[in-house]
């Protein structure tokens, strides 16, 4: 069962939302109704503008502050942007669609499952007069462990496809071992079987081992939270056992690679023959394991090589009780949203209160939505499609991507600093970018999954397993570059490295990112520079190291890699310096390819737009020139305000920075300069030398 986060990202837009622009009126009447048909206002938000802010000191804050300034965080969000409102107003009319096919949707389809499955999880009278007799199975399997080989086909059963080591927010799993099925990085004709490190409930290693006193805060918290869920379960000693796997939990932290190493593609890579695990790892009994968990794989890539053996050593050192003790745990944690309100109730004091500072409990109708989003994603997203993205939506979106893929390749074409043959690569990579916009070319086929309308637990295990078999059989089938790792009626959007592979999904092709109704200049700064981000993480400092077909290769001649990692380098320098408190700064290297991503991008939306021009002068509107409303539109694009415990959270886990700072991203284009007369001495100056424009 996936546990709700605040990100569904891979290599993609956004940390917790993607943010959009709407005009204050729009913002205020979404807020209000979140109505079916509601239609955001178009073009720029003018009275969020705070003018007495100097464009060159802070656009961000130029863009949005009055904004800023009049907006509140709803009590159940741990941030709130128009991104949010935007994603909102989608769950509201998802909602809608689960509810008229609970009702109407016929005996065995898949939209009786999909309303199946909601109303399950939204009986909460039945889920309470069950109690924990749902999870009896698994905690009575987890009492019968008697030793080592047992405890490894336990940790083996509860293996999932539920990690991506493309991803950068997704390289954990509460279970020891997450495991992603992908092309092979070095022969992308076939699939490879990922072993990633997990564990972990926290969201980080950092959060177990950082020495400061926020962190030790949170962990007096979880401890506390361990206690609480134990003896809500009626399990013997709740605080012994809480403090027990606290500590295995500690140490399974200190096993853990950085997230920072997580995120460098040339250190996973590494090849384990299935046979070679006792001696590479030993203390797991890995044949139990592989056997539990239905692989027969001969060979598997191994993302962190030193965490897999440090886990294994401590499923042999650490007391067998204290495993079970810690098993127990996480079988709750992960079914606590499917269990009575005191364990929900509990889970939330924790995972919202602490980790997110989120003062109130989402209602449970939209849990229930995002739940049944998670376990029916493409039965969902059909039903989306149908009623709320038309051919002609589909086919604009299409224009602008060829647009935007034109005026790469022209930037491409201009680039002093890359050699003839590196050029020659980076034109064929560029041409065989395959780009999904708003829905899959075929959906998923979920007629073998069984849903039950009073059995919310069993639903989420089953839909788990589901997908979980899913990817065990595509072992030895043709990679599918057409699969979708986004769901249609998801606000966001993302770029598939190893695939070559892009998917923006219909819900942010819908206004105020994208609009049919307007002057293109506002599409062209919103969703255009998302559509250039995606592109750009194709020749981003890792997607720079997959070559055409998505092997994992060199292209480049070695004086043009020389240059463009010195021009990462810089951009990271530029992003280290931001410091949102006195105690963190963002970590440029662990942002620097969205950092890269979102500089390129927008560069290349500018281009594309002018293009669109073909050699006119463009309008201003509301007192803004063409040039200025380009920017505005970026800007506003990443409006949002996160609580502190999120935006800490996210300083440490994400790979994404921080909303203020993306919009910083224009002080590397020379076009923004021109449009605010941006000058020497304001804060956002950048000298021509100093700004990397990357590509």
């Amino acid at each position: 069962m996936k546990r709700a986060t605040l990100s569904l990202t891979l290599r993609s837009l956004a940390p917790a939302a993607a943010g959009a622009v709407l005009t204050l009126g729009a913002l205020a009447a979404a807020q209000a109704t979140l109505g079916a048909d509601a239609t955001p206002s178009r073009g720029i938000d003018v009275a969020g503008i705070d003018r007495a802010v100097v464009p060159g000191d802070d656009f961000f804050h130029f863009a949005n502050g009055a904004w800023l300034a009049a907006t509140e965080i709803p009590a159940d969000r741990a941030s709130w942007g128009t991104g949010s409102i935007v994603a909102e107003l989608t769950q509201k009319r998802t909602a809608d669609l689960i509810r008229d096919a609970a009702a109407n949707g016929a005996p065995g389809s898949d939209a009786r499952r999909v309303g199946d499955y909601y109303n399950a999880f939204m009986d909460e009278d039945h889920i309470e007069k069950l109690g924990l007799a749902p999870l009896e199975p698994a905690l009575k399997r987890i009492d019968a462990i008697k030793d080592r080989r047992e405890l490894a086909r336990e940790l083996g059963t509860e293996l999932r496809a539920d990690v991506d080591v493309l991803n950068a927010t997704n390289f954990q799993t509460p279970n020891l071992f997450g495991l992603w099925v992908a092309q092979d990085l070095d022969d992308p004709a076939r699939y490879a079987g990922f072993l990633l490190q997990g564990g972990l409930i926290m969201p980080d290693r950092d959060y177990y081992l950082n020495p400061s006193e926020k962190m030790a805060e949170v962990r007096n918290h979880y401890r506390a939270h361990i206690e609480a869920v134990l003896a809500l379960a009626h399990l013997p000693d709740p605080k012994g056992a809480a403090a027990r796997i606290f500590e295995l939990e500690h140490k399974i932290a200190e096993a853990h690679v950085p997230r920072e190493e997580s995120e460098d593609v040339l250190k996973g890579n590494n090849h384990w023959a299935a046979a070679d695990f006792p001696k590479h790892a030993p203390g797991l009994d890995w044949p139990a394991y592989f056997d539990a968990a239905g692989l027969k794989q001969t060979q598997y890539v191994v993302w962190q090589p030193t965490a897999a053996t440090g886990l294994s050593a401590l499923v042999a050192s650490q007391p067998l009780d204290t495993w079970k003790e810690y098993l127990r745990f996480h079988a709750l944690e992960r079914a606590a949203p499917y269990l009575p309100r005191a364990f929900v109730n509990e889970s939330f004091e924790f995972h919202g209160r602490v980790l997110n500072g989120v003062p109130e409990l989402r209602a449970r109708w939209k849990r229930g939505v995002d739940d049944t989003s998670n376990a029916l994603g493409e039965a969902v997203g059909k039903l989306y499609v149908e009623r709320y993205f038309p051919p002609s939506d589909k086919a604009r979106a299409q224009e602008m991507v060829h647009n935007l893929i034109r005026a790469f390749g022209v930037r491409i074409d201009h680039l002093q600093w890359m050699t003839p043959a590196t050029r020659e690569k980076a034109k064929a990579k560029l041409a065989t970018l395959k780009v999904g916009v708003g829905y899959p070319d075929r959906w998923r086929d979920y007629s073998g999954l069984e849903v039950r309308h009073d059995d919310a637990l069993g639903n989420a295990e089953r839909a788990e397993l589901f997908e979980y078999h899913r990817n065990l059989a595509k072992f030895g089938t043709p990679v599918d570059r057409g699969e979708w790792a986004m769901t249609p009626q998801l606000v966001n959007a993302v770029n598939l490295p190893a695939m070559n592979a892009i998917n923006f999904p219909a819900a942010i092709l819908q206004p105020p990112y994208f609009d049919s109704h307007r002057d293109v200049v506002y599409d062209y700064g919103a969703i255009g520079a998302v559509i250039g981000h995606e592109i750009s993480h194709s020749f981003d400092d890792q997607g720079a190291m997959f070559d055409a077909s998505g092997r994992l290769q060199n292209w480049w001649t070695p004086e043009d890699l020389k240059h463009f990692q010195a021009e990462g380098k810089r951009l990271a320098a530029q992003f280290d310096q931001y410091r949102p408190f006195p105690d963190v700064s963002v970590n440029g290297k662990l942002t620097l390819s969205e950092n890269i991503a979102d500089v390129a991008g927008l560069n290349v939306s500018h281009d594309a737009w002018h293009l669109t021009l073909n050699g006119g002068t463009p309008a201003g509107a509301s007192g803004f020139s063409a040039e200025q409303l380009f920017f505005l539109s970026f800007a506003q694009s990443w409006r949002e305000k996160l609580r502190e415990p999120l935006l800490r959270r996210l300083l440490v886990t994400d790979g994404h920075a921080l909303p203020e700072y993306r919009a910083s991203t224009v002080r590397n284009l020379d076009a923004w300069y021109d449009a605010f007369n941006v000058k020497p001495g304001q804060r956002l100056y950048l000298a021509p030398a100093e700004r990397v424009p990357i590509w």
